[in-house]
C-alpha cells in the first residue's frame, strides 16, 4: 500500500494489529484460537515489515534506473527482457510450483514424518532442478525466437532487437536460481520459518542498486550492468537460505525418481497451475507485444506504473498468501472446515481494509507519487504523466489482484486445480477481449485497465466456486464492517484530493520540497483513514468484549 505505507512502519503495522483485533473478533472456541490469530498478526506483521523493506529498496532500485536511464529505447529493451525470465519465475517459483508443492509438503510432514517428508523435499528438489535448468539453456539459445514472438514490434529496430536479445541471454539462467529459492521458500514457510523468505528479495534490488551506481560505466552499453544484476540477484538469494534449510535438516540432496508418487502429484498439480495461478503474468506478457507496437517508452511507462501498482499487491497480497497457504493446508489435512473458512474471512476483511485505501490512494496521488518517485535526472513530465495515466488504470484493478492472492490458495490447499484453471482461461480471454478494446482510445493504459479489471473477475469467479462448494462461509458482521469503511475511505479520498492542490505544481516544485508534501499529505492521509476508523467504534475492548460474551 504504497501512500498508507511510507513512513512509520512500525507504528503503522501496531495500528494495524490494534484495529485488526478490534475488526476481526475469532469465534469462540477459547484461549487456542485466540493465540492462533495473534500469531497470524505477528507473522503478518513481519513478513509485510520485511517485503515493505524489500519495496522501499524496489523504489530505491527504480529510482536509480529511471535517473540513469529514463525511459526509451535502453530500458525497453531490458524491461522485455527482464519480464521473460520474471515470468518463468513466477510459473516456476512464486505461482504454479509454490501453490503444488507446499499443501503437499504439509501433507507429508502432517502425517508422513519425517524421512517420508525429506526423501520427498530430495526427489521434488532434483526434479525442478533439472527441468528449470533445461528450460533456462533453451531460453539462452532461443532469445531471438522469444523476443520475436513476445516484443514482435522491436524487429523493426535491429539494434533494439539484438540488444534485447543480449539482456535476454544473460539474464535468463536466473529463473533456475528462483525456482529453488521458492523451493527453499515454501519448506522454510510449512516449517515457520517466514522472516527469511521475506527477506530473500532485499538482495536482488541491493544487486540492482550496486550494478547500476557502480558497474554501469564499466559495460558498453551500460545497460548491461542491469541484466548482469539479475543473474547475481538470484545467485545470492539462493546462498541466502541454503544455511536455513541445513539447520532444519531439510537441505536437499540429489536424488533422481521421476517415478515417486509425490513428485508425480506435484508435477500433476503444476502442470495447470501454471495457468491458474499466473494469468496475471501471461496476460502481462501479452500486454507487452501490444505495448511494443505503442510510441517509444510505452513498455517503461507500463512497467513503473505496474512497480507502484505491485507495492501493495506485494506487501499485502503476497504476504497473506504465503501465510495462508500452509495455514489452509493443514487446516484442510486435519479436516478442520470451520478453521478453513475462518481463515478466509480473515484474509478477506483485511484485503478490505488496507487494499482499499492504497488503490484510492494511487489513484488520487498518481503525479505526486510519480514525480517524486521518479522525476529526476532522464525521466521527464511526459513520463510522468504517461505514467500516472497506466496508474490510475491499474488501481482499478488493485483489490481484485489482492482477492486473487487470498482465494486462490483456498482451492490449491485442497488440491482443487479445475476450478483455478477454468477461471485462469476465462480471465485470460476476456483480458485480451478488454485489450483490442481498449488500446485504440486508451492506448498504453488501456492495457493496464484490462490487467486491472480481468483480476477483478478472477476474484469474483474464485469467490463464488468457494461459496458454491460452501468451503467459505463468510462470518456475521460483513455488512457493517464494509460501510464503516466507505465512511473511512470517503474521509481519506477527500483528505488526499484537497491537501494533494493542483497537480501541475507538482512536476516544477523542487525534489526536496516534493518529498516534504508527499511526507506531509500521505501521514495526513493516514491520520484521517485510521482516526475514522477509530471514531466509528473500533477498539481492542470491544475484541474483548465479544469473546466474553
Amino acid at each position: 500500500m504504497i501512500p498508507l505505507w511510507i513512513g512509520e512502519k512500525s507504528a503503522i503495522i501496531r495500528r494495524v494489529a490494534y484495529l485488526c483485533k478490534a475488526l476481526f473478533p475469532s469465534p469462540r472456541t477459547g484461549q487456542n484460537r485466540y493465540h492462533r490469530g495473534m500469531n497470524l498478526l505477528r507473522t503478518l506483521a513481519t513478513v509485510s515489515g520485511l517485503t515493505l523493506l524489500s519495496r522501499i529498496l524496489g523504489f530505491v532500485r527504480d529510482f536509480v534506473i529511471a535517473r540513469t536511464f529514463g525511459a526509451g529505447m535502453l530500458t525497453d529493451a531490458f524491461f522485455v527482457a527482464f519480464r521473460l525470465p520474471n515470468l518463468l519465475r513466477r510459473l516456476f517459483a512464486e505461482g504454479a510450483f509454490s501453490q503444488a508443492f507446499v499443501p503437499l509438503l504439509a501433507e507429508y510432514r502432517n502425517q508422513r514424518g519425517e524421512t517420508e517428508t525429506k526423501q520427498l523435499i530430495d526427489r521434488v528438489a532434483t526434479a525442478l532442478s533439472l527441468i528449470v535448468a533445461l528450460v533456462a539453456m533453451l531460453g539462452v539459445v532461443g532469445a531471438p525466437l522469444l523476443i520475436t514472438i513476445t516484443a514482435p514490434g522491436f524487429s523493426a529496430d535491429p539494434d533494439k532487437f539484438a540488444l534485447t536479445v543480449t539482456l535476454t541471454r544473460i539474464s535468463f539462467p536466473y529463473i533456475l536460481f528462483m525456482a529453488l529459492v521458492a523451493l527453499s521458500a515454501g519448506i522454510l514457510n510449512t516449517w515457520s520459518r517466514f522472516a527469511l523468505p521475506a527477506f530473500t528479495p532485499v538482495l536482488l534490488n541491493l544487486s540492482f542498486i550496486g550494478m547500476a551506481l557502480f558497474a554501469a560505466p564499466y559495460f558498453d552499453p551500460p545497460i548491461l550492468a542491469l541484466a548482469w544484476a539479475v543473474f547475481l540477484g538470484g545467485i545470492l538469494q539462493l546462498a541466502l537460505q541454503l544455511p536455513a534449510l541445513r539447520r532444519i535438516g531439510m537441505l536437499p540432496r540429489f536424488d533422481f525418481s521421476l517415478s515417486d508418487p509425490g513428485v508425480r502429484r506435484v508435477l500433476k498439480l503444476m502442470a495447470p497451475a501454471v495457468l491458474g495461478v499466473s494469468v496475471a503474468q501471461i496476460s502481462l506478457l501479452i500486454n507487452t507485444i501490444f505495448a511494443s507496437f505503442l510510441v517509444s517508452g510505452s513498455v517503461s511507462w507500463l512497467y513503473y506504473a505496474d512497480r507502484l501498482m505491485e507495492f501493495p499487491a506485494g506487501l499485502l497480497g503476497a504476504a497473506l498468501g504465503t501465510i495462508l497457504l500452509p495455514s489452509l493446508a493443514k487446516a484442510h489435512s486435519g479436516d478442520n472446515p470451520q478453521e478453513f473458512s475462518a481463515l478466509l474471512d480473515w484474509g478477506l476483511r483485511l484485503t478490505f481494509m488496507l487494499t482499499l485505501p492504497a488503490a484510492i490512494s494511487l489513484a488520487i496521488l498518481g503525479v505526486p507519487l510519480i514525480s517524486t518517485l521518479f522525476q529526476h535526472g532522464a525521466f521527464t513530465t511526459t513520463d510522468v504523466l504517461q505514467t500516472r495515466q497506466a496508474l490510475a488504470a491499474y488501481s482499478i484493478g488493485l483489490i481484485g489482484l489482492i482477492l486473487v492472492k487470498v482465494l486462490a490458495p483456498g482451492f490449491y490447499a485442497r488440491q482443487n486445480i479445475k476450478t483455478p484453471v477454468q477461471i485462469a482461461l476465462i480471465t485470460l480471454v476476456a483480458t485480451q477481449a478488454m485489450n483490442l478494446a481498449f488500446i485504440r482510445d486508451f492506448k498504453h493504459a488501456g492495457l493496464a485497465l484490462s490487467i486491472g479489471l480481468a483480476s477483478c473477475l478472477n476474484a469474483v469467479l474464485l469467490y463464488r466456486g468457494l461459496r458454491r462448494r460452501e468451503d467459505y462461509l463468510p462470518r456475521p458482521g460483513w455488512d457493517i464492517f464494509l460501510f464503516k469503511l466507505a465512511l473511512a475511505l470517503s474521509s481519506l479520498a477527500a483528505t488526499l484530493w484537497f491537501g494533494m492542490g493542483k497537480e501541475a505544481d507538482w512536476l516544477v516544485a523542487p525534489a526536496v520540497e516534493r518529498g516534504v508534501r508527499l511526507f506531509v499529505l500521505v501521514s495526513a492521509g493516514v491520520f484521517a483513514y485510521f482516526a475514522t476508523l477509530w471514531l466509528l467504534g473500533f477498539r481492542l475492548h470491544d475484541f474483548h468484549q465479544r469473546r466474553a460474551s
